[in-house]
């Protein structure tokens, strides 16, 4: 649809940007990402005419573009500059109508409804409608970005080149804005090349991306290809992470600010925990990375509250998370500050240790219960409704772990938890082979980030070593207390 080959150009005799090539395919989105500087704005204004050329070709539909007339050209590509200049005072509806310009046939030329159907359609996928009669210099430059969208969208061109599209505007009209073009391109077979200064917005939206460095092309592929943490470290120096997306197959990218002397150090100990007949609980000054299966706030975060509180065995909620919720601020805990689990077990028996390595220590809190044991391999066979779990596991570190480490060490806890319950012969009642656990255990993994970096948390590493003697250890007493509690003999 689109080609770009061996393009070189700017605003003077020296090029500023150099030797680029690619090609767009029909329904195809392409971000263009770099630094201030890079050459993106200039890129797009040499593939839309506004800027000459020194060298190489732009080819529209297998043809060089410098054959297409003015109007022959905007019939096949719309743009949409970065600033906008007013010689004129027009309505909302009006600016819009002169993206109809181009499908206009002399001096004297009608307005057709088709004409009026797409000016329409245009505003309404870019919400301006309600602004048709309003002069555009009274909108905020947010609902002026919108309007010239609308025209570009109006004019239909099967290229729409955008120079960053969502300037001005707030993250509900990014959205919508930018699922309009997305929609555009699928619905429609609109080629979409597009500036942008937001990485994970391009990301999100881009088919490919184009990352430009000082002029040249620095890569060209997926999202996945191009936001990585090397490249776009380098490119744009800077410190940044990147991850996936929660529910899309793209990756998003976090800055990384240097923040020296603004923490603390410090490290978690056993004085840190306050142990009732109603519930455990950790509370740090500074928030500790965490990863559990807790009722509120599980998977990925960061807390400065833990509690584990006991239920009757026999509790039933229907909106678990909201009677834990109500729980726990009814206490003075923070809601988007704690991780709160659920154990059957009586709290006042959870054992909790300190254990010592090189690298620093690691402080493991269990309670456990046996009566509802189950052996996972055999739990297919099972029919019996699960119950409020009662093995419940903390592993705090003091440490650095990067998020493999996170896995790591809970997998390392489990094995640990697992080996224990054979050592303390117990077993599934309904199979009557030896249990690796209860129906619903929860596990918590929580790392001060402070300290010595710990690559790896398996069994024979340094930290592994300790989680898997500290949970076996605890969890052998926290299942000797509650059988003693419970008046069994072992």
């Amino acid at each position: 649809m689109l080609k770009v080959d061996n393009l070189s150009g700017g605003y003077g005799k020296e090029p500023i940007v150099k030797n680029i090539s690619f090609s767009v395919k029909k329904g195809e989105v392409l971000g263009i990402l770099g630094p201030n500087g890079s050459g993106k704005s200039t890129l797009l204004k040499i593939i839309s005419g506004i800027l000459p050329k020194l060298e190489g070709t732009v080819q529209i539909d297998r043809q060089d573009a410098a054959v297409y007339s003015q109007k022959q050209f905007a019939r096949k590509v719309a743009v949409l500059p970065q600033l906008h200049a007013h010689a004129f005072s027009h309505t909302v509806k009006d600016t819009v109508a002169l993206g109809r310009y181009p499908h206009q046939s002399g001096l004297f030329s009608s307005w057709s409804s088709e004409d009026e159907s797409a000016v329409t359609k245009a505003m309404d996928y870019t919400g301006v409608t309600r602004y048709k009669d309003t002069p555009i210099e009274l909108l905020s430059g947010g609902e002026q970005q919108r309007v010239f969208v609308a025209q570009a969208l109006a004019q239909e061109a099967p290229i729409l080149l955008l120079d960053e599209p969502t300037n001005h505007l707030d993250i509900a009209h990014q959205q919508q804005l930018l699922d309009t073009i997305r929609k555009q391109a699928i619905e429609k077979g609109v080629t979409v090349i597009s500036v942008f200064h937001d990485i994970n917005l391009a990301s999100l939206y881009c088919d490919r991306l184009l990352l430009m460095d000082k002029g040249r092309i620095a890569t060209i592929g997926e999202p996945k290809d191009v936001i990585m943490e090397s490249t776009i470290g380098t490119v744009y120096n800077a410190r940044v992470k990147t991850q996936a997306h929660p529910e899309l197959p793209k990756p998003q990218m976090t800055l990384l600010p240097e923040q020296k002397g603004e923490v603390k150090p410090f490290t978690v100990n056993k004085q840190h925990f306050t142990v009732t007949a109603d519930h455990v609980s950790l509370k740090v000054e500074q928030p500790l990375k965490t990863i559990s299966s807790a009722v509120t706030n599980p998977g990925l975060g960061w807390y400065r509250a833990f509690v584990n509180r006991h239920v009757d065995a026999n509790y039933n909620c229907e909106d678990v998370k909201a009677e834990m919720a109500d729980y726990l601020e009814k206490r003075g805990y923070h809601l988007t500050d704690t991780v709160g689990m659920m154990t059957a077990v009586t709290t006042e028996h959870a054992e909790i240790g300190e254990y010592k390595g090189e690298f620093g220590t690691v402080l493991i809190m269990v309670t456990a219960g046996v009566g509802n044991a189950v052996d996972v391999s055999q739990a297919l066979s099972r029919d019996r409704e699960p119950h409020i779990g009662t093995i419940n596991t903390w592993v705090i570190v003091n440490g650095h772990l990067p998020e493999e480490a996170f896995i790591q060490a809970m997998i390392t806890a489990t094995e640990a938890k697992a080996k224990a319950l054979q050592t303390e012969d117990v077993k599934d009642p309904l199979t009557g082979s030896i249990a690796t656990g209860t129906s619903t255990d929860s596990l918590l993994i929580a790392a001060t980030q402070e300290g010595q970096h710990l690559p790896y948390a398996g069994p024979i590493t340094p930290l592994g070593k300790l989680i898997g003697h500290g949970v076996y250890d605890c969890t052998i007493r926290a299942i000797k207390a509650y059988k003693k509690a419970k008046g069994w003999t072992s």
